[in-house]
């Protein structure tokens, strides 16, 4: 009796159907996730009519760390350039804490904040320094967020993301390319008359590369404003 040579095929196909739906959430189930709280204390300060400076505080806990992971120090000036434009410069010292593997660093910053009706968009750089060399890393974060108001006194909800672009690679550890991702949908709360509250959703895509597992990080993100005299200041998620 002749053998049927097609069997072994279709059961070659019948095997990398079963096994397709599992191949494709295997990526899924190899990147790490995290659960944390990211709090945030922004004072805008008045200098000149066009010139702030914008004082800031900021921790990070997250359960794979067994609680604080990282805080962040620092300050920005910002001038206005037009009604809808304003260019700032600052700097910001990072420190790492319990289960963080990352060095201390220091960062110097530069950005252009445009707003457009109810859409604000954010260019920065960022260059880095690190104890363990003497190399600079430089990082691009594009962010763009839609505010859509709920009440003319300041209610409203916002939808906001930011990629992070690394230019460069360094030999203290910093790897070119497609660093991460960052989406938040939350709502801002006026509290007073100088003082408001965005909270919500925040998850955080990180790129795994060179051998290392991805991470999805899925964060409580409550960032407090505090403007000094009323200043006006455009938010933009950080």
């Amino acid at each position: 009796m002749a053998q049927d040579r097609t069997l072994p095929r279709r059961r070659g196909a019948w095997l990398a159907a079963l096994l397709a739906p599992l191949l494709a959430a295997e990526p899924a189930r190899a990147q790490q996730q995290d659960e944390q709280l990211w709090l945030q204390v922004n004072t805008n300060v008045p200098l000149a009519p066009k010139l702030r400076i914008t004082l800031e505080q900021i921790a990070r806990f997250g359960d794979r760390a067994d609680g604080l992971f990282q805080t962040e120090f620092g300050g920005i000036l910002g001038y206005k350039v037009a009604d809808n434009v304003e260019l700032g410069f600052g700097y910001r010292a990072v420190g790492a804490h319990n289960g963080n593997n990352a060095d201390d660093e220091n960062r110097l910053r530069q950005h252009v904040i445009a707003t457009f009706g109810p859409v604000t968009t954010r260019f920065r750089i960022d260059e880095r320094f690190s104890p363990a060399g003497d190399e600079i890393g430089f990082r691009i974060r594009p962010l763009v967020r839609y505010n859509h108001a709920l009440r003319p006194k300041g209610l409203a909800l916002f939808v906001s993301h930011e990629s992070f672009y690394l230019p460069n690679s360094t030999r203290w550890g910093q790897v070119r390319g497609y660093e991460r991702m960052r989406n938040i949908l939350g709502v801002t709360v006026p509290i007073g008359r100088h003082l408001s509250a965005d909270a919500g959703y925040l998850n955080q895509y990180r790129v795994g590369r060179r051998g290392a597992r991805a991470q999805m990080d899925h964060a409580l993100s409550v960032q407090l404003t505090i403007n000094i005299e009323g200043l006006s200041a455009p938010k933009a998620d950080d």
